[in-house]
C-alpha cells in the first residue's frame, strides 16, 4: 500500500501511516515535512514495526 503524505504537515503523514497499518502489513510512505522522519520512527518504534528510508520516504512493515 502506497500512502502519499507529500505536502502534509506533522501530524498528518503519522495519523494515515497508522490508519494505513491498520489494513495493511506493509505501507509505503511518502512525506516532505522535515519533522516526518523522526515521527514516522517514533510511531514504528512504538508499534513494533520495522522501518526502512527508500527513495524519498519509508517503507514501513510489521515485524
Amino acid at each position: 500500500m502506497l500512502v502519499d503524505a507529500r505536502g502534509m504537515r506533522c501530524p498528518w503523514p503519522v495519523l494515515r501511516l497508522a490508519r494505513a497499518m491498520r489494513s495493511a502489513s506493509r505501507v509505503d510512505i511518502l512525506a516532505d515535512d522535515p519533522a516526518a522522519p523522526a515521527e514516522i520512527a517514533a510511531l514504528a518504534a512504538t508499534q513494533g514495526w520495522s522501518l526502512q528510508e527508500r527513495d524519498g520516504g519509508f517503507v514501513v512493515a510489521r515485524s
